[in-house]
């Protein structure tokens, strides 16, 4: 096949739609991640919060797109809000409203994502059963954000949830992409779905020893540390990130600028129910991943890590990464400055990866004073100049789930 039809197969990314605390919308998030800003503080959201002081980043307010009425925001969940909003961006960007609805799919990453307002719910009519409102009937399903986000912009192809904690996000990516590539749709939206945690969840995975302490209470803004010696587990952050995913030649056809080619992928699990990672099987993602990409670990100069924060999550991470010797890439933490997204995480940090390398910068880490592995090519706490020709994005999530994703450099 010579280089010009291989070209034209490629799948790329046309659009991203991003929302987190720090932000809504690209351009802010962008500002937002070279800047090193954050959102960090004790919690307010109701429902969030039970006699704690769970820390984390929350988004302060929504910016709503005139074509959504009072009516059907209304009817809509927080994270069926956010997905919407977020959703809208990247469907306005690549310029879908040109492609026949029939021939649009969309994965959304994530399930039991919608746990606080169930809560809240519980909690409203624990003693007046009978009076719960009907659309409960929907809401309480993670199909419910399928069926909202197809029905607002007309989608007819394929649509579908897909579960797999916190690397539900590149795992909508992949199913995306996969869709495409067997001709199901000519054009795939991955959405990595906003997870509403209540308090329960926050309570239960603080004694898991995943989410962090309260060690830093008085200093919400020194708590996210991935990669420190000092972590203590993940930050909440509320986030939702949205890709489309098409074949270079369609693009090409509406003379659509892609963000970058997808060039490799892969999922790998490790057989274990428990959050402990697996080093062999996070490995086996990155070396499936850059092996579909035809790529040598030489070839990698960035990669955006999954870097929660978690005591032996981080250790294993950069013990993957080393044993894939890919050691010399440039490489930094977004949940950082996002917090951890859970569902969402995968996805934004793919967009985060895609903004870098539009803007041939590097955002810092906040808070890495004290990293496990000095020796890594870490970017610190300013951002940095770097034409990233080859990034690697990792997700890891409960369940032994590991995932990788090539992204390169578009050059058209």
């Amino acid at each position: 096949m010579c280089s010009m039809q291989k070209n034209q197969s490629e799948l790329v990314i046309t659009g991203v739609g991003v929302t987190a605390a720090v932000g809504q919308g690209k351009t802010d998030f962008s500002s937002a991640l070279m800047q090193g800003n954050h959102a960090f503080g004790i919690m307010q959201r109701p429902g969030r919060q039970k006699e704690t002081a769970f820390i984390g980043a929350e988004i302060s307010s929504l910016t709503y797109p005139a074509q959504f009425s009072k009516r059907v925001l209304r009817a809509a969940s927080f994270s069926g809000q956010v997905a919407l909003v977020t959703l809208h961006e990247a469907w306005n960007e690549a310029n879908l409203d040109a492609i026949d609805p029939t021939r649009i799919g969309l994965v959304v990453g994530g399930s039991n994502i919608q746990q606080r307002e169930l809560v809240q719910y519980y909690e409203s009519y624990q003693e007046r059963a009978a009076f719960i409102p009907p659309t409960y009937g929907l809401t309480f399903m993670d199909t419910d954000l399928c069926g909202f986000c197809t029905e607002q912009f007309g989608i007819r192809g394929l649509a579908h949830t897909a579960g797999g904690a916190s690397a539900s996000g590149q795992v909508a990516i992949l199913l995306a992409a996969q869709a495409v590539q067997s001709g199901q749709v000519d054009v795939c939206i991955a959405v990595g779905a906003l997870m509403d945690l209540s308090y329960w969840e926050c309570q239960a995975l603080r004694s898991l020893g995943a989410m962090g302490t309260d060690r830093y209470a008085a200093e919400p803004a020194l708590a996210c540390r991935p990669f420190t010696k000092q972590r203590d587990g993940f930050i909440y952050g509320e986030c939702c990130g949205a890709v489309v995913i098409e074949r270079a030649e369609a693009a090409a056809k509406r003379r659509q600028q892609p963000y970058a080619i997808l060039s490799g992928w892969a999922l790998a699990t490790d057989g274990n129910r428990n959050p402990n990672p697996s080093c062999e099987g996070e490995v086996r993602a990155i070396q499936t991943a850059l092996a579909q990409a035809q790529l040598t670990p030489g070839d990698i100069d960035y990669i955006n890590p999954h870097g929660t924060g978690s005591i032996i999550g981080d250790e294993t991470e950069l013990q993957s990464i080393c044993e894939c010797q890919l050691s010399h890439a440039y490489i930094n933490a977004t949940k950082s400055i996002t917090g951890h997204g859970l569902s969402a995480a995968g996805t934004v940090e793919v967009i985060a990866t895609l903004l870098q390398m539009k803007e041939g910068r590097l955002h810092p880490t906040r808070n890495l004073d004290d990293p496990l592995d000095p020796s890594l090519n870490w970017v610190g706490g300013q951002s940095i100049s770097h034409n990233i020709q080859h990034a690697l994005s990792l997700s890891m999530g409960f369940g032994g789930i590991n995932t990788a994703i090539c992204l390169q450099r578009f050059e058209g």
